[in-house]
């Protein structure tokens, strides 16, 4: 049974930083691609980043690009997410999820998603 289970969240102030962490078990994720995705209240949930668990390779979305980097340790079946330079709009509860068709911004072609965890940016 997979399991994704995120940690990390809290609450800041604009302009400091945060580190999600994802622990993933239940599979190996080799050929999987993993992601973050956020969902503020009335907001749909929107693509943050993503990366492949063989090689590393990332993306981020604009809205992040040169503030937030997704990173993954295979060793310890964990993701991270190195949150820089937070701003009141990054607040959100954050997801990770695991995707068996690879590399995608696209959430519903997540198979496995955490329960999430909050991040609350104060102005």
């Amino acid at each position: 049974q997979v399991q994704l289970v995120e940690s990390g969240g809290g609450l800041v102030q604009a302009g400091g930083s945060l580190r999600l962490s994802c622990a993933a078990s239940g599979r190996t994720f080799s050929g999987y691609a993993m992601g973050w995705f956020r969902q503020a209240p009335g907001k749909e949930r929107e693509f943050v980043a993503v990366i492949t668990w063989i090689g590393g390779y990332g993306e981020h979305a604009n809205s992040v690009k040169g503030r937030f980097a997704i990173s993954r340790d295979s060793a310890k079946n964990t993701l991270y997410l190195q949150m820089n330079s937070l701003k009141p709009e990054d607040t959100a509860v954050y997801y990770c999820a695991a995707s068996r068709g690879g590399f995608t911004r696209n959430a519903r072609e997540y198979e496995y998603w955490g329960q999430g965890t909050q991040v609350t940016v104060s102005s």
